[in-house]
């Protein structure tokens, strides 16, 4: 079974709106005159019906590995967790960032700690 991993849409104007968390509600204002709306993050997708449509930008478990790395992000605020929260996406974390993830995040859904986990054999595997 697949399982949301990136709630977006890309509205016609080029701009991708994000829902990283449930009732993580986000709004554009398009070049068109129409707003644009996403919430519910991973947990439930609410997006807006517009006139002009907006671009599905959804990335689910069973994407490729090579689609994932690009659109999932991890949140950090640092190595001391003093600097401003900086998402990063998946491909771009040191490969020691998510062996740090995986030995101190206990509390990660399994399909999450499963992107991480595949991210280190794609490693290996293109090395």
């Amino acid at each position: 079974m697949s399982t949301l991993l990136v709630s977006a849409i890309v509205t016609p104007d080029g701009t991708r709106l994000e829902s990283r968390h449930r009732h993580d509600y986000q709004t554009h204002i398009d070049n068109n005159g129409e707003e644009y709306m996403i919430d519910g993050g991973t947990d439930y997708i609410k997006r807006s019906l517009n006139n002009e449509r907006a671009t599905d930008a959804f990335v689910y478990t069973d994407d490729t590995h090579e689609v994932i790395r690009e659109t999932f992000k991890w949140g950090t605020y640092g190595k001391n967790g003093d600097q401003p929260l900086e998402l990063i996406p998946l491909k771009s974390l040191d490969t020691s960032h998510i062996e740090a993830i995986l030995r101190t995040q206990l509390h990660l859904k399994s399909h999450v700690t499963k992107v991480f986990e595949d991210e280190l054999r794609y490693r290996i595997l293109i090395s």
